[in-house]
């Protein structure tokens, strides 16, 4: 079977800016993949790319086995985007919009009548099916955009900052629709900012930068790129309890005050086994402990040198 993007060697100027710096990229079909990186870092031109808006100017980019070029229209039938920016007119129902974009993909107006009627329920709408968009919410207005890019039965959606500005319902029907989807055999490929989405919702995860793929891992193997954090508030000094944890292999203490203690290390859960008999032993039960486990988020910060949110 074809891969869903089989991107090699990806290269976009712009003037004198280069996007891309030989950016390649493998994603199964079925796969619901997180792509990251701090703003400027080229994850725009590269969906762009893919989802056959922009040609690139070095290398090539497959979807499901079809070379990917602005030329190939019948390519845009197996792809969905949902943009940042919405999407819609505000001006029509929600069913109005999504028969508009139907029609676009040149759909049967008898199976687009279908189709319309399926999305209303997906996104949450259909009580609100013939009100002009808008009069909805933000959120409501999110999940519309979400169902326009998904009328003609995508292979591939891209989701660009799906969940901006919406509030938490909304934001939990989005993912419920990306899971279903997904379980589907739909491929997504998810881009935010929200770092504790992409945690949740993906499997795997590219991070970029500079127009390059710095990182491309399964989630757990790239959070493990970093150590766990224990924060220890002793009742008083010990010098003593440093010297022990020091001595274990792989594990890194820093004193940032006579009273502190910061334990890096591996895995938190063994090292809180050994650790809390030790404070019992020396009799620094009431210290306070405070667990910082690794999240993507400190993983880009180490990886790139940029929070997202830049």
């Amino acid at each position: 079977m074809s891969l869903a993007i089989d991107a090699q060697d990806l290269v976009k100027h712009y003037g004198r800016h280069q996007a891309l710096r030989g950016v390649s990229l493998q994603v199964e079909p079925g796969e619901l993949f997180g792509l990251l990186g701090p703003n400027g870092a080229g994850k725009t031109t590269l969906i762009s790319i893919l989802a056959t808006l922009l040609d690139t100017d070095g290398g090539a980019a497959h979807l499901f086995g079809h070379r990917v070029h602005t030329a190939q229209r019948e390519l845009r039938r197996l792809i969905g985007i949902v943009p940042q920016e919405l999407a819609i007119y505000g001006e029509l129902s929600a069913r109005e919009n999504l028969t508009f974009f139907g029609r676009l993909y040149g759909l049967d107006e008898k199976l687009l009548e279908q189709r319309v009627d399926e999305l209303l329920v997906a996104v949450g709408l259909d009580g609100r099916a013939n009100d002009p968009a808008q009069t909805f919410s933000g959120g409501m207005q999110r999940r519309l955009n979400l169902g326009a890019a998904l009328v003609h039965r995508p292979k591939l959606v891209f989701l660009d900052e799906p969940t901006t500005g919406v509030d938490p319902q909304s934001r939990n029907h989005i993912f419920n629709e990306i899971r279903r989807l997904n379980a589907e055999g739909v491929t997504i490929i998810y881009t935010s900012h929200y770092m504790e989405e992409v945690q949740s919702l993906c499997a795997r995860v590219a991070i970029m930068d500079h127009g390059q793929v710095v990182a491309c891992d399964a989630r757990e193997r790239l959070l493990r790129l970093l150590p766990g954090e224990v924060r220890v508030q002793l009742p008083r000094p010990d010098a003593e309890l440093a010297s022990r944890l020091g001595r274990m292999p792989e594990v890194k203490v820093d004193v940032p005050g006579p009273d502190q203690l910061v334990v890096r290390c591996p895995d938190t859960s063994e090292m809180l086994k050994q650790l809390v008999p030790w404070l019992h032993e020396l009799e620094l039960a009431e210290a306070r402990l405070q667990v910082e486990e690794p999240n993507l988020e400190r993983v880009i910060l180490s990886l790139t040198g940029h929070a997202l949110r830049d």
